[in-house]
C-alpha cells in the first residue's frame, strides 16, 4: 500500500462537494423519475386494486435494506460505495465484483427504463404509444444528461435541486387535485386482489422496491457528500420518507380516476392517463411536461452515480477497462461506457422487461450484501444483526415470489437475468484469476489505484 493511494481513498476527488440538500435532491430525483412514472402502472398491473399498499411494502423493505449501507457508509465513506461494501464484506475476489457489477447493470437498466418513460409521455400528446421515435427519443435524453454530467459536480447538484423542488411540488399538486376533482368515486372499497393472486402482489413489491433504489445513488456518491458520516444516513432516510408520502399520494390519486383495467392498458403513461378525465386536456398536458422533466432530472443524478461507481471499480481492478483510443480519465470514458450501455437497453427491450430486469439484478445484489455484512463485519461496525437478517428475509421473499410470477409469464426474462448474472460471475472469476494475478492489462497501468483500507 502506497502513501499516494491512501490519499486517493480518504479524500477522493470531488469530496464535500455535494450537500446534504443536492444529495437529497439526487436522491429523490432517482427514485422519482422511475418510481411515478415508469412504474404505477406496472405495479398496479400486478398488485390489483391494493397497489397502494404495495408502494408502502416496498418502502418497509427498503427501510430495513437501507440499514446495512448507512452503517457502512458511516464507517467507510466513498464515492461508488458500494463496490466498497462489496469489497469489505467479501475481500476484492469475484462475489464483490460480480455483485458490484449486477448493481451497476441495475443502475443502468433503470437509466433505459426512465429514457423510455420520458420518451412514452412526450409522445403521448401525438397518440404515439410505440415505434422507432420511443428508443430514439430515449437515446437523445441519455446523451443530454451526459452531457450535463461532463459539466461537472456542481452542475448536476444544481440542476438536481431545481428539478426535484419542480417535480415533487408539481407531483404532489397533481395528487392533491385528482383526488378533489375525483372525490376518491372510483376507488373501490373492497379489499381485494388482482387476477394474479397473491403471488403477483408480491412480485409487484419487487417493482415497489425498484421505485426506492434510488437510495443507492446516495452511498454510490458518499464521498462527495459534505461531512458524509453524518449526511449519508440522513440523505438516505429522508429521501425515502419523501417518496413514500409523494408515492401515496399519486397512487390514491391514479386509483380514485382510473379502474385496475384503464390502469394496466395505460401503464405506460398512467399518470397523464388519470389526468385526463379529473383535471381535463391541461392537466393532461401538464402532467406531460411534469414526467418529461421528472425522468429527466432522476436520469442525470442516476448517470452520475453509476459512472462513480464505476469509475471505483476501475482503480480498484476489479473490472477490466481500455481507453478505446479516448482521451481523459477513467471518470470520463466510464461516462460514456454508461450512456452507450443505457442507450443499447433503451432500443433493445421494452419497460416491462426493463423493469423486470432491474428488480432481478438489484434484489441480488442487495441480498449479497446483507449477507456479506451480517457474516463478516456486523460486530466490527457494531450493527444490530436482527435488522440485517429481516432485510435479507424480505428480500428473498420478495425475490421468490418475482422469479415464481415471471416464470409463468415470461420465462425468457427469467432466463435471461440468470444467464447475465452467472455470466458476470464466471468472466469476474477469469479476469481476477488471470489478468489482475499477472498483470497482463497494461492498460490499466496510468490509472491504478490501491484497495480502500481499513
Amino acid at each position: 500500500m502506497t502513501g499516494t493511494g491512501h490519499k486517493h481513498a480518504a479524500v477522493p476527488e470531488g469530496a464535500g462537494s455535494i450537500s446534504l440538500t443536492n444529495a437529497v435532491a439526487m436522491g429523490t430525483g432517482v427514485m422519482i423519475g422511475a418510481g411515478i412514472f415508469a412504474l404505477t402502472g406496472q405495479i398496479a398491473g400486478l398488485a390489483g386494486p391494493l397497489f397502494p399498499l404495495s408502494f408502502v411494502l416496498g418502502a418497509v423493505v427498503t427501510m430495513f435494506s437501507a440499514y446495512s449501507y448507512i452503517v457502512m457508509s458511516n464507517t467507510w465513506p466513498s464515492s461508488g460505495g458500494i463496490a466498497m461494501i462489496l469489497t469489505k464484506a467479501y475481500g476484492p475476489g469475484a462475489v464483490a465484483a460480480a455483485a458490484s457489477v449486477l448493481m451497476a447493470l441495475s443502475m443502468v437498466i433503470n437509466e433505459s427504463l426512465v429514457a423510455r418513460t420520458f420518451a412514452t409521455y412526450a409522445l403521448r400528446p401525438f397518440g404515439i404509444q410505440d415505434g422507432p421515435l420511443v428508443p430514439a427519443i430515449g437515446v437523445a435524453l441519455i446523451v443530454m444528461a451526459y452531457l450535463v454530467n461532463v459539466s461537472g459536480n456542481r452542475s448536476v447538484g444544481l440542476w438536481s435541486v431545481v428539478m426535484s423542488a419542480v417535480k415533487i411540488g408539481g407531483i404532489a399538486l397533481f395528487g392533491v387535485a385528482a383526488l378533489w376533482a375525483s372525490g376518491m368515486e372510483n376507488w373501490s372499497p373492497v379489499v381485494r386482489l388482482s387476477e394474479n393472486g397473491i403471488t403477483g402482489f408480491a412480485a409487484s413489491v419487487a417493482l415497489s422496491i425498484l421505485a426506492f433504489k434510488g437510495f443507492t445513488t446516495i452511498t454510490n456518491s458518499g464521498g462527495e457528500i459534505t461531512d458524509p458520516r453524518r449526511n449519508v444516513g440522513r440523505t438516505i432516510l429522508i429521501s425515502i420518507m419523501v417518496c413514500v408520502v409523494v408515492y401515496l399520494l399519486v397512487a390514491l390519486a391514479v386509483g380514485s380516476a382510473l379502474t385496475p383495467g384503464q390502469i394496466q392498458q395505460a401503464r405506460d403513461y398512467a399518470l397523464a392517463e388519470a389526468a385526463q378525465p379529473v383535471l381535463g386536456q391541461t392537466g393532461f398536458y401538464l402532467t406531460v411536461v411534469l414526467a418529461m422533466v421528472a425522468t429527466a432530472s432522476g436520469l442525470i443524478a442516476s448517470v452520475f452515480a453509476v459512472s462513480r461507481m464505476l469509475t471505483m471499480l476501475t482503480e480498484m481492478q476489479m473490472i477490466p477497462h481500455s481507453h478505446f483510443g479516448l482521451s481523459g480519465g477513467i471518470r470520463s470514458h466510464m461516462l460514456i461506457y454508461t450512456v452507450a450501455i443505457a442507450s443499447a437497453l433503451t432500443v433493445l427491450f421494452d419497460l416491462g422487461r426493463i423493469a423486470s430486469l432491474g428488480a432481478f439484478f438489484y434484489l441480488v445484489m442487495d441480498m449479497v450484501v446483507h449477507w456479506g455484512v451480517w457474516r463478516n463485519l456486523r460486530h466490527r461496525i457494531g450493527a444490530r444483526g436482527w435488522v440485517i437478517l429481516t432485510a435479507l428475509a424480505l428480500d428473498a421473499a420478495v425475490l421468490a415470489a418475482f422469479t415464481l410470477f415471471k416464470w409463468r409469464a415470461d420465462p425468457a426474462i427469467v432466463i435471461v437475468a440468470l444467464a447475465t448474472m452467472l455470466t458476470a460471475l464466471l468472466a469476474e472469476r477469469l479476469y481476477l484469476g488471470r489478468f489482475v494475478s499477472f498483470g497482463a492489462d497494461e492498460d490499466h497501468i496510468g490509472h491504478q489505484r490501491a484497495r480502500p483500507i481499513d
